[in-house]
This record gives structure tokens, C-alpha cells and sequence, in this order.
């Protein structure tokens, strides 16, 4: 093994380091990892080893830092070795949620009284308020944060300090000038606020309470035939054929898609389930979605066989990440770069195409798991003639 050693004058290794780093190097190969990936994981644990030595825990604060001092070094597989080994002392601050640490960095920007009330509105969304409740996602936390934040940053312009300075007549002005289902988002994430507030006695009168959204409906629109066509023509390999086959034949959304576990699919009978909160909605591969999972799974197998991530879908970012984490929507948008259409509009013209067919709200239920407001939404987007409209 030929250890880089020209990052400066370092420490020879012991005898102990000297092996850590040996048995590291042997697991890079055997995982198959690219040669860059070993390359800078490798010279990383020979810096820290060769300082620290290793017959103690390393700080997994010193790695990072480490890793943020030079471009060249990485920090978080070398972490996961260490820990494997006993090798590493954890810092919880650096394995928050994702979507928390997006919160936490949305707050850090606001004045210090919004960002105390907002604090407590999220408790409250965390069961951890004075009316014990089940606790919300951050990822739902998030979207209702990012919903909020334009308004939030229209009253700091305006000076206002606190949110117990907020009318009712304010918040109706925000809430007619954000319409459709923007506005509709912005006025449940508003009332989850001041709702949250006023429960904890922070506020005396909840300025949403009584305020109903007129919405105009917002009915798909159908893609055109001809824009459909050769549509694996615009994917990347295995990946991006079976991304666009759950998106464009089974109506998944793109989240959706992310979430799906291996342990969730029967190929030997043509089925994969799809976890929705409590309840699971069964999908029943047709025979070009059963044909291309098939050839994902023998293209992840040849490329990342010691693969232990749990998910479906994996890159070369995640397939060997000890911490199992789902790709993220970026990554299937990649993988077919030419498309001119998004996977929501597939997953809507999917969805669309089935109810010019059959003008069946329980049947687009059925076959794709959506509710009856949304299959009455689709039916009358397919047969505006018959006025179907949607139950409220």
C-alpha cells in the first residue's frame, strides 16, 4: 500500500495507526470505491493518525475540521470507519436532521423576538408544547417555514419586532396576495402559528381565526401527446429509466420515489409497495416497469455490491453510506437532464390520462393511492362536460 504522505511533514505512523490505515485501505478496494473517494479519505485518516495516533478516540469535531481546511480531504466516511472501530467520539451537533439544521440556519437570520416565537411554534409542532400531541417532521416543519418566510421578511421590513404586533387585518392582506395552492400552504403554516402562540400564552387573540381562503380550483393540465414520446430516450442508464417509469407509469411523486425500500419489493411477483405515513399503497409492476427494476438491481449489484443502504434507488454518493441516507430529488431530476417536463407533470398526465378513460374517481383512488378530493380534481380536469367538482 503506498500512503500519500506529502500533505507536509507529518509523524511516522506507529505500528497500530500503520494497520488502521492498512485495513481502511483494504475496505476502500473491496467496496469499490472510486479512486479519488480513496484517495482523499485515505490521506485524511493518515493526517489525523499520524497527530492523534490511534490507540484513543478521535473527536469527530477534529475530523471535520480537518476535512474543512483543505478541499482535497473528507470527513464523513472516515468518521463511519472510526466509529466501527471504536475509534470515535460523536458530536450530536453534527447529526442533526437535515431539515432541522435548514430550520435552525432560516432562524439564525431573523430578529431575536420572531425568532423565540418561531422556536416556540416549532416546540409545539414537536409535542414538546403544553398539550401533548404527535409530533410533526421537520420536513413538514420546513415547507410550512419556507411558506411563511416571504411574509416574515415583508413585516421585518416593516419593522415589526415581534409577532404579537401582527393584525388580523395584516395577515388578510398576506394571505389575498398569495394565491391558489401557495396561498392555500400559507394559510394552514399561518394558523399553525398563531394557533401554536396562542396556546402557549405567548399571543392573546389569534389573528387567522375566522379568515377563509376563497380558492379558484387548480386543475391539472395534460401534457401533449407528442411531448411523451420516447421518453427513456432522455434518461441516464438503469437509474433514470425506472425514475421515469414510477413517475410516468405508476404516478409517484419524486419524494415518493426517493423513500422506496428494497425490502418493500417482491420482483417474483410483480409488486412493490410505497409507505404513505401508516398505510402502504401496493403498486403492480406492468411488464416495462417490472423489466427495468430488474435491470437497476443487477446494475446497482455489479457497481456497489457490499451495498447495505436500505433504499431503492442509490448513488454513488449513498450506496456506501454507513448512515443509509435516500438520494434526494436533485439527484433523479439528473438523471434525465433533457427533459423538457418535470416529474410532477409526469406523475399529473399519468394520472390524467387514466381518468379521460375512465371518468372513475375510485378507480384513479385505487390505482394510485390519491384522495377522493384529488381523483374528483382529475376526473373533472378530463371531462369538464360533465361539471364533475370536487368534494370540499
Amino acid at each position: 500500500m503506498d500512503i500519500d504522505r506529502r500533505s507536509g511533514h507529518l509523524p511516522e505512523l506507529s505500528p497500530t495507526a500503520w494497520q488502521l490505515v492498512s485495513d481502511f485501505d483494504r475496505m476502500t478496494r473491496e467496496q469499490h470505491w472510486t479512486k479519488m473517494a480513496r484517495w482523499m479519505n485515505r490521506r485524511t485518516l493518515t493526517i489525523l493518525v499520524s497527530w492523534l495516533g490511534a490507540d484513543a478516540p478521535i473527536l469527530e469535531s477534529d475530523v471535520y475540521d480537518l476535512a474543512r481546511a483543505d478541499v482535497n480531504l473528507a470527513a464523513k466516511r472516515v468518521c463511519q470507519f472510526l466509529k466501527s472501530r471504536g475509534l470515535l467520539i460523536e458530536d450530536p451537533t453534527l447529526h442533526q436532521d437535515r431539515d432541522q439544521k435548514w430550520i435552525n440556519q432560516a432562524l439564525a437570520s431573523l430578529p431575536p423576538m420572531i425568532t423565540n416565537e418561531l422556536r416556540t411554534w416549532i416546540s409545539v409542532l414537536r409535542g414538546e408544547g403544553r398539550r401533548e400531541h404527535e409530533a410533526i417532521s421537520y420536513w413538514a416543519i420546513r415547507r410550512y417555514l419556507f411558506a411563511l418566510r416571504p411574509v416574515l421578511d415583508q413585516w421585518i421590513a416593516e419593522n415589526i419586532t415581534s409577532l404579537r404586533e401582527i393584525s388580523a387585518p395584516q395577515v388578510r392582506q398576506s394571505v389575498t396576495a398569495s394565491p391558489g395552492s401557495r396561498g392555500r400552504t400559507f394559510l394552514i403554516a399561518l394558523r399553525s402559528l398563531f394557533r401554536a402562540l396562542k396556546q402557549e400564552r405567548i399571543i392573546f387573540r389569534d389573528p387567522t381565526r375566522g379568515l377563509v381562503l376563497v380558492e379558484v380550483e387548480n386543475l391539472p393540465r395534460p401534457i401533449p401527446a407528442d411531448r411523451l414520446q420516447g421518453l427513456l430516450e432522455h434518461a441516464r442508464g438503469a437509474f433514470g429509466n425506472l425514475v421515469l417509469a414510477l413517475a410516468a407509469v405508476h404516478a409517484l411523486p419524486p419524494l415518493e420515489i426517493t423513500r422506496l425500500l428494497t425490502a418493500d419489493l417482491d420482483l417474483a411477483r410483480g409488486r412493490l409497495d410505497v409507505r404513505r405515513g401508516h398505510q402502504r399503497h401496493t403498486l403492480h409492476l406492468e411488464d416495462l416497469t417490472y423489466r427495468l427494476t430488474a435491470e437497476w438491481l443487477a446494475e446497482r449489484h455489479r457497481h456497489w455490491p457490499h451495498s447495505t443502504n436500505p433504499h431503492l434507488l442509490v448513488s454513488q454518493q449513498t450506496a456506501l453510506d454507513a448512515d443509509h441516507p435516500s438520494v434526494v430529488v436533485s439527484t433523479l431530476k439528473g438523471a434525465c437532464p433533457s427533459l423538457e417536463m418535470s416529474l410532477w407533470q409526469l406523475r399529473e398526465d399519468r394520472i390524467l390520462d387514466e381518468a379521460r378513460l375512465s371518468a372513475d374517481p375510485l378507480r384513479l383512488m385505487r390505482l394510485f393511492g390519491i384522495s377522493i378530493g384529488a381523483a374528483m380534481r382529475y376526473v373533472a380536469a378530463a371531462h369538464p362536460e360533465k361539471c364533475v367538482r370536487p368534494l370540499r
